[in-house]
C-alpha cells in the first residue's frame, strides 16, 4: 500500500490537552494546525468543506486503489476470484480482529450497522411478554429493527446528562423484570457521547439483560472498540476506519454464534457463523477485502495522533460555534471526532426541518454538517477528520448566524 510523502516534521500537532496551533477566535481553544499529508490522502471536492465524515466516511486514495485493484482481478477471471474469495476473507477477517483485538472466529463482515443490528436481533431467542430497552439517542434504523421483534421501552436521556454515570443510571433505572435486551449506542451518533461504556454492559449482564452495542462509530475512533464485553456488538469500518463504503463488522460473544443465521442460506451455510453470514454469491467482496489497509493506514499514521488531531478539530469548530447566540453546547465525551450543539428553539424539530436547512447549507455555502432533529429545537454536529483545516470551522461559524432565527 502506497500513501503521499509526509513532511519531514512529524511533530504530533496537539499538545497533552489535545489542543494545538495559534489561539483560536474563542480564546478557549486553540487552533489546530493542518495534519501532515491528510488532505492529499483523499480525492475530495476542493470546493466543498466536507465537515460531516461521521456520516458517510471517506476511502483514503490508497485503500481506493487497493479496491481498484481486487476489481480488476474480479473481472480478468472472475472463476478464480469468487471460488477463492472465501479463503481471502477468512485471512483479511484476521487482520481486522488482530487491528481491533477481536476473536476473528466471532468476527463477520457485513454491510452496516443496520444489517448486523437485525442479524443480532434474530438471534436472540424472544419469549412472549419480553421487552427491549432502546434510548431517545438510538440510531433511527437500529431502532426500528428492534420495534419489530418486542415492545420497546424507550430510556429518555435527553440532551443534558453530564457525564457517563449519569446516563449509566438512567439505563439501568429503565431496566424492568421483562427487559429481554438493551440496544445501545456506543457512541451515539447525534449527541456523540459514550453509552454503553464498560461498568453498563457489566451491570447489565448481572441482571441477565442480553447487550446489542451499535458500534457505527467506534472503530479507528477509540482505540478498543471491543472493550466493554457485549453479548453483540457491530461498528461501520467506513467511517473512522477508513475502509471502503459497505464494510461494517459484527462481533458476536462465543454462546450466541450458532444461533445467527443470514437472512438467504447460502453454500457456507453448513460452516455457520461467520462464514455463512459472509457468503453472498457473486456480491462485490472487494470493500470487504480491502478493509485491513484502511486500518494498516491508519496505524502507519500514527492512531493516536490521527485521534488526538481529529478530536482537537471537532473541539475547535464546537467553541468556534458555542461562540454564536442561540447556540449551546452539549455535554460530550473528550477525544471523540464528533462535537454537537443545540440550535435555538424551533429550529430543526423534525426531520424534515432537519434535512431543509442541511440542504440549505450545502447548496448556498458549500460546506456539509450534520443537522440532527430533536423536539424543541434541533442540533448540528461537526466532525474532525486528517483533510479538514480550521479554517472550514470557521467559515461555517461566519456564514451559520445568517440561518438563525
Amino acid at each position: 500500500m502506497t500513501q503521499p510523502a509526509e513532511p519531514t516534521d512529524r511533530a504530533d500537532p496537539t499538545d497533552a490537552a489535545g489542543r494545538a496551533g495559534a489561539a483560536s477566535p474563542s480564546g478557549s481553544v486553540r487552533r489546530p494546525a493542518e495534519f501532515p499529508g491528510g488532505r492529499e490522502l483523499f480525492r475530495l471536492s476542493e470546493d466543498v468543506s466536507h465537515l460531516n465524515h461521521g456520516s458517510f466516511g471517506a476511502v483514503p486514495i490508497p485503500v481506493q486503489e487497493t479496491q481498484a485493484a481486487l476489481r480488476a482481478q474480479a473481472h480478468a477471471d472472475p472463476d478464480t476470484f469468487f471460488i477463492g474469495a472465501p479463503g481471502r476473507l477468512v485471512e483479511a477477517r484476521s487482520r481486522i480482529a488482530a487491528r481491533l483485538g477481536a476473536d476473528p472466529a466471532g468476527l463477520a463482515f457485513v454491510t452496516n450497522a443496520t444489517e448486523a443490528a437485525n442479524l443480532a436481533l434474530d438471534a436472540v431467542q424472544f419469549a412472549a411478554g419480553d421487552e427491549i430497552l432502546v434510548t431517545d439517542h438510538g440510531y433511527g434504523t437500529v431502532v426500528a429493527a428492534a420495534a419489530r421483534r418486542a415492545p420497546l421501552t424507550t430510556v429518555a436521556l435527553g440532551t443534558e446528562l453530564p457525564d457517563e454515570d449519569a446516563v449509566r443510571e438512567a439505563v439501568l433505572a429503565g431496566i424492568t423484570p421483562r427487559t429481554r435486551v438493551a440496544v445501545l449506542d456506543h457512541i451515539s451518533s447525534p449527541t456523540a457521547r459514550i453509552i454503553a461504556s464498560p461498568r453498563l454492559l457489566a451491570e447489565l449482564a448481572e441482571r441477565g439483560v442480553t447487550t446489542i452495542v451499535d458500534g457505527a462509530h467506534a472503530p479507528g475512533m477509540i482505540p478498543d472498540p471491543l472493550g466493554g464485553g457485549a453479548d453483540f456488538w457491530f461498528g461501520n469500518l467506513h467511517k473512522w476506519a477508513y475502509a471502503p463504503s459497505g464494510t461494517a463488522i459484527l462481533s458476536v460473544a462465543p454462546h450466541h454464534r450458532d444461533r445467527v443465521r443470514p437472512p438467504v442460506p447460502s453454500w457456507e451455510d453448513h460452516l455457520g457463523f461467520p462464514r455463512s453470514v459472509e457468503n453472498r454469491a457473486t456480491f462485490d467482496y472487494t470493500g470487504w477485502l480491502a478493509a485491513p489497509d484502511g486500518l494498516d493506514l491508519l496505524e502507519e499514521l500514527d492512531a493516536a495522533k490521527v485521534r488526538a488531531h481529529n478530536s482537537a478539530l471537532a473541539a475547535y469548530g464546537a467553541a468556534l460555534l458555542a461562540g454564536i447566540p442561540g447556540i449551546v453546547p452539549l455535554p460530550h465525551t473528550e477525544g471523540l471526532a464528533l462535537r454537537t450543539l443545540r440550535l435555538p428553539p424551533g429550529m430543526a424539530e423534525t426531520p424534515d426541518a432537519a434535512r431543509d436547512l442541511r440542504e440549505r447549507i450545502a447548496a448556498e455555502q458549500r460546506i456539509r454538517v450534520l443537522i440532527w432533529p430533536w423536539p424543541g429545537g434541533g442540533g448540528i454536529r461537526v466532525s474532525g477528520q486528517i483533510y479538514n483545516r480550521a479554517e472550514e470551522y470557521e467559515r461555517l461559524a461566519e456564514v451559520l448566524p445568517s440561518y438563525l432565527p
